[in-house]
């Protein structure tokens, strides 16, 4: 089969083409097919979370994405500009806080003042000329965040990006994300393990099995979210069942 990376473009006002078009998907380590025949569209602002067991092939998806690997066969296209943002932060530590955010880019006044302001949105305009050591885990997924939405990506791949943070500051960070996509407005693909995480910050949920997709699931609800909505604790044991996780039905 042909492989194809192509650039995602807009289509028309009644039918928008997708911001990422996924078909056939295969890619194989040591013989073996990590996924295999992948179909997956991303609309333009829409937040799909990748959910599955370990090694089932959601960090490879997201590098494929990222243009960080090709595929072995199928058709993926991606808009040109698109950012990825991991679990470590991966700031220069030589480099002051407003540098980070500038890295790979001139260091021209507009520039400077797209990064200041980058930094503003997530509540960082006091920490420009601080260094990477001195900021907390939280702190430092920001900067990430906002060096990664300072490039106004059409697509914004998030790795497990809040995986390492205790439980309140991972709140903290999903009620930015879900304030950062009202305003930018990036079609947004996020690996994670957590099954809350999904449900509270995901338009759909997919999960991968066995180099599949064996669940897509629409999350229709309006945001803010409470994970203890009735809608949303459905979805939650239909995706813990699915992961081999029971849970014990709610009593009357």
């Amino acid at each position: 089969m042909t492989v194809t990376l192509a650039t995602a473009t807009g289509g028309s006002t009644t039918s928008p083409a997708p911001a990422v078009r996924i078909r056939g998907l295969r890619k194989v380590y040591d013989g073996k097919a990590v996924l295999d025949g992948i179909d997956l569209d991303v609309a333009p602002g829409q937040l799909v979370a990748l959910l599955g067991p370990s090694g089932t092939g959601k960090t490879t998806l997201l590098r494929l994405l990222a243009g960080f690997e090709r595929p072995d066969a199928g058709e993926l296209g991606v808009p040109l500009a698109r950012t990825t943002v991991y679990q470590e932060p991966r700031l220069v530590p030589a480099h002051r806080v407003l540098r980070n955010v500038m890295l790979g880019q001139r260091g021209t006044a507009a520039n400077r003042a797209a990064a200041l302001a980058s930094l503003a949105e997530v509540g960082l305009a006091d920490k420009a000329r601080s260094w990477p050591a001195t900021l907390s885990g939280g702190e430092a997924q920001r900067v990430a965040l906002a060096r990664a939405l300072v490039r106004e990506p059409r697509l914004l791949l998030l790795d497990e990006p809040f995986a390492a943070l205790d439980a309140l500051t991972r709140l903290k960070m999903h009620d930015l994300v879900e304030r950062l996509r009202r305003r930018h407005d990036p079609a947004i693909v996020m690996v994670t393990h957590d099954v809350d995480e999904a449900l509270r910050l995901a338009d759909r949920v997919v999960m991968l099995r066995d180099g599949h997709v064996s669940v897509d699931l629409l999350v229709d609800l309006p945001h803010p979210r409470a994970i203890t909505d009735p809608h949303l604790l459905a979805h939650r044991r239909r995706l813990l069942a699915e992961l081999g996780v029971d849970t014990p039905e709610a009593t009357p």
